[in-house]
């Protein structure tokens, strides 16, 4: 949801960065579509994620990338210890309004889990937009 999510509020804003935005997780299993619940969710948005497939965060993923936003702590924590050398890169999405809060996973959950969740990540990105873009200018690699 966040990263097409993420890539719909750039086009509206039509920013004119170059964005490689993409998603990965800690415990994802290889290759499995997105859950259904977030299909619906994303799809009453005018967003087509069905052709999703999960993957595993490696080290050559992270390299490629200059902020990695996570929902959860346990997600950071996770990746700041598996890979040190990124941990500087490495945020909670909310973060970048200066908060301290997981996002909660739907997964499983009711239709409404998912849209408030959608909601949830949508707010944050919006508000968290110029946040996010003085980040990444700081970390680009010349």
């Amino acid at each position: 949801m966040a990263s097409a999510l993420f890539l719909r509020i750039c086009t509206e804003k039509d920013n004119s960065h170059s964005w490689r935005v993409d998603s990965a997780g800690t415990w994802a299993h290889e290759g499995d579509p997105v859950a259904e619940g977030t299909k619906s969710v994303m799809k009453s948005r005018g967003i087509d994620v069905s052709s999703h497939r999960s993957k595993l965060v490696k080290k050559e993923n992270l390299e490629e990338f200059d902020l990695i936003l996570t929902m959860e702590h346990g997600h950071k924590e996770a990746l700041q210890i598996e890979f040190p050398s990124h941990s500087s890169r490495i945020y909670l999405l909310s973060e970048m309004v200066d908060k301290n809060i997981d996002i909660e996973d739907p997964y499983g959950g009711p239709i409404l889990g998912y849209e408030k969740t959608a909601n949830e990540i949508e707010s944050l990105l919006r508000e968290g937009f110029n946040t996010i873009l003085s980040l990444v200018s700081g970390f680009q690699r010349g």
